[in-house]
């Protein structure tokens, strides 16, 4: 190893180090906010509100996906990642996209709102809820807001600068937190939740432009950097609409098979499971990948090395999280909630299980390295086709248990097509591969052991 080789490995630790702990502080910090946020606003608003909440946010999430060309992801792994003309074509490319998303989101809540009023939708699911389309319409100003956000925010993301990306994203979180909080003060109705997400997308764009520093964009059009971004985001592209599907395909499916109540709980449940996997999955992109990244164009002999160390340290996290809410997470919902969302006690601990599988995303963002975004379409694809298999025979099996594990089942679909893929890159170790089980016994421990303590509080 050259002495700037040797410097380079020492700085890309040292931003690594220092981005994985700005990643790990900033969410902790949005956790304590979001979940102080969730644990007062329940007790201000019904469950039914979260359910309607929940298929509305639904809604925004499929469109969004359903026009997503990976603009990060091209930003981060373009060699014009910090030209002007290509940031610039990308922030016009964002702007078009929100505007036009909006018109849609329009659109659906008219549609829905026409079905309910000639009794096309079932009478007793989520969806025939009178409140779902103008909360769809208003929610949706969020997309035109964030189409005006800075590239500054990717930039910061190429160049592993999660500091002041953190600030940004604890801040816009108050913001919401505290428009939440003063309008359910006035006002206990799910106005006071869409408030709260119209304030922090606000925030969140205001903040990109003020605190970054990069490219001030403008209104600008280059052909050949647009060529770019469909050339590398088509499959991305695909891949984003078959993932809309298998990461929200639990509530869509859900909410055509219980009534809003029950959905409510399930979304406190959910809350939980994703904040862990939001967490998780964050260091993973914004920290594992363009790191993962950068020791691909550098030293390409490095990489499998690099990437167990990242794989490992997932591992490990995800298995002693999943172990402690398998076992207690009925003890956890109780001595947080009041008895309306007790439900989501085993809501939690059956979908904790899903946990299990998130180590394997690092693997799924390592094959974008060798060109091979096409594979996350099809990973997608076998989750998606499982999830709405699995849901609806679990559901005609086992009622609401039995559904919840079907969500559980299409996690694991995708598995043996990951393995495989990892071997075909030389990416997989079996015995690196088990490193972090011990972990699961320890959060097994753990979960039992507040259990004792939770009964000893009641």
């Amino acid at each position: 190893m050259t002495i700037s080789q040797a410097s380079s490995e020492v700085s890309l630790k040292r931003r690594v180090l220092g981005a994985g702990m700005w990643s790990i502080a900033g969410y902790g910090c949005n956790l304590c906010i979001r979940f102080g946020g969730n644990l007062v606003m329940t007790r201000l608003l019904l469950p039914e509100m979260y359910g309607v909440m929940a298929v509305a946010s639904i809604v925004l999430a499929g469109l969004a996906m359903f026009s997503d060309f990976g603009l990060k992801t091209n930003v981060i792994q373009s060699r014009r990642g910090d030209d002007p003309a290509y940031l610039n074509t990308i922030w016009v490319t964002q702007i078009v996209r929100g505007g036009i998303l909006y018109a849609a989101a329009l659109a659906i809540s008219l549609l829905l709102l026409l079905l309910g009023r000639f009794g096309a939708l079932p009478e007793h699911s989520v969806y025939a809820d009178p409140s779902i389309p103008p909360v769809i319409a208003v929610l949706s100003i969020t997309m035109v807001i964030a189409g005006f956000e800075s590239t500054k925010l990717l930039q910061a993301s190429r160049d592993i600068a999660l500091a002041r990306l953190t600030l940004i994203e604890v801040g816009s979180q108050l913001g919401g937190l505290v428009t939440m909080l003063a309008w359910a003060v006035m006002d206990r109705s799910i106005w006071a939740l869409v408030a709260g997400a119209i304030v922090a997308a606000a925030t969140r764009t205001i903040l990109s432009y003020a605190v970054l520093a990069g490219v001030a964009n403008r209104l600008q059009w280059d052909r050949a950097a647009f060529r770019e971004i469909v050339s590398v985001g088509k499959w991305i592209f695909l891949s984003s609409v078959s993932f809309f599907f298998a990461g929200n395909g639990d509530r869509m499916l859900l909410g055509t098979l219980i009534d809003a109540k029950l959905l409510g709980t399930y979304a406190i449940a959910y809350l939980f499971f994703s904040s862990v996997e939001q967490i998780l999955t964050r260091i993973i992109v914004d920290v594992s990948f363009p790191a993962l990244g950068e020791v691909h164009r550098t030293s390409p002999e490095r990489l499998k090395h690099a990437y167990y160390r990242f794989h490992t340290l997932i591992a490990a996290c995800t298995y002693l999280v999943a172990g402690t809410l398998a076992t207690s997470g009925h003890s956890l919902i109780a001595v947080l909630y009041d008895p309306r969302y007790l439900q989501a006690g085993r809501t939690l601990e059956i979908l904790s299980v899903a946990l299990l599988t998130l180590p394997f995303r690092v693997a799924t963002q390592s094959f974008l390295l060798f060109g091979a975004a096409r594979l996350y379409f099809w990973f997608n694809q076998a989750r998606t086709v499982a999830l709405f298999v699995a849901v609806p025979v679990g559901f005609q099996l086992g009622g609401y248990p039995g559904a919840l594990w079907g969500i559980v089942i299409s996690y694991f679909a995708n598995l043996p097509l990951i393995m495989l893929h990892s071997a075909r890159f030389g990416l997989f170790d079996l015995r690196r591969e088990l490193l972090g089980l011990p972990a699961l016994a320890v959060g097994l421990a753990i979960g039992s052991l507040f259990n004792q303590l939770a009964a000893l509080m009641h």
